[in-house]
């Protein structure tokens, strides 16, 4: 813990020190001779290790606080720390995490994006993670438990049975936002909360830039739902390139102010375009692991709502290809009659599948 003080110093000078050393011990143990260690320290380096005993009576509340609070300390070495993030530069030492969830799951993705998400981004990310629940039962979603994009993630992975993890930009004696409390406490029995801060850190601008890269590192790949064009969701993105992880974004309409980044960054190579969670699975490669894969060899077709009618069933269908269509384009592209179309869009609504919107358009739910 008093290593890891100084990761706001430099992260990959210390992680640099540690793995060179062999372990913090050492580094403190040879504080006052660092150049043995690392001939090419800088003299502000060296200056700031020679006073690291100074942070010693911080730590020690810190490990009463973890002990006390049943939280897991995770150092670079320990086996439950995060495998992916510890091929980062720029890793920290130690994580805080209180959760049941293995953050060395198999597969890991996290979803990311603004945190003032549409009606479109919410569909999004609903059809994304109830359909990748039925290919891929067992994946971790991670997020940053803000407003916006994170929550809908955290709270329709939870809705589907999925551990989800949400990396926090402060300590693990608070909660910001505290209005997504009760979400997080759910998170802690199917999932779990993570950090790099220690308690009585606050959740400060810079904070959230720096959470941004464990979420990367901790993920085989990131999508980006919805963001404006400087969204912090793009640091992220950003940030998992550099980490060599796969990158995918949802596109949205030209002009729309919440789908400029993700519809700049497909622009600009910087992300694939998403499109459904089957295809999300192939292009990852993880379609052998798939209920789908399972499906094709046994010559089943999985239908998408088996509850429905193959009448109720062409009516969603035609709202998943393009969404929130007036009632009369609805039964041109269905080729339904009106007739028919009133009284299955009538069952679907009290089905909970669709939702009638102002001036006759009706909006798919699931």
């Amino acid at each position: 813990m008093i290593l890891a003080r100084l990761n706001y110093y430099s992260l990959a000078a210390i992680k640099r020190l540690y793995l060179e050393a062999g372990s913090a011990t050492t580094v403190v143990e040879n504080r006052n001779n660092i150049l043995d260690i690392i001939p090419d320290a800088t003299p502000k380096f060296v200056e700031i290790l020679r006073d690291c005993e100074v942070m010693r009576p911080r730590a020690e509340e810190e490990m009463e606080f973890i002990q006390k609070n049943g939280i897991q300390a995770l150092v670079f070495s320990d086996p439950h720390y995060p495998s992916r993030l510890r091929e980062c530069d720029d890793a920290p030492l130690i994580l805080y995490y209180k959760g049941t969830a293995d953050l060395n799951h198999k597969r890991v993705i996290n979803i990311v994006g603004t945190r003032r998400c549409t009606l479109y981004g919410q569909d999004a990310i609903r059809h994304f993670i109830t359909d990748l629940r039925q290919l891929l039962p067992q994946v971790l979603v991670v997020s940053g438990l803000a407003y916006g994009v994170d929550i809908c993630a955290h709270r329709n992975a939870l809705e589907q049975g999925l551990e989800t993890v949400g990396v926090l930009a402060h300590g693990l004696d608070t909660l910001y936002p505290n209005a997504h409390r009760a979400t997080a406490r759910e998170m802690l029995q199917r999932g779990g909360l993570l950090t790099e801060f220690m308690s009585r850190t606050n959740a400060d601008k810079i904070n959230f830039v720096r959470r941004n890269r464990i979420v990367a590192g901790i993920s085989d790949a990131c999508i980006l739902v919805e963001s404006a064009a400087h969204g912090g969701g793009l640091i992220t993105a950003e940030i998992s390139r550099g980490y060599d992880r796969e990158v995918f974004a949802f596109p949205g309409r030209v002009g729309d102010a919440y789908s400029e980044g993700c519809n700049n960054l497909i622009r600009d190579n910087g992300a694939m375009l998403f499109t459904d969670a089957a295809a999300f699975v192939k292009t990852m490669g993880w379609e052998h692991d798939s209920t789908l894969a399972q499906a094709m060899n046994n010559g089943i077709e999985q239908p998408v709502f088996p509850d429905l009618s193959a009448e109720e069933q062409r009516v969603v269908d035609t709202l998943r290809r393009n969404n929130d269509l007036h009632i009369n384009m609805l039964a041109t592209q269905s080729g339904l009659s009106l007739s028919q179309l009133t009284a299955l869009l009538f069952e679907l609504e009290m089905k909970g599948f669709v939702k009638g919107l102002a001036g006759g358009a009706y909006h798919l739910m699931k």
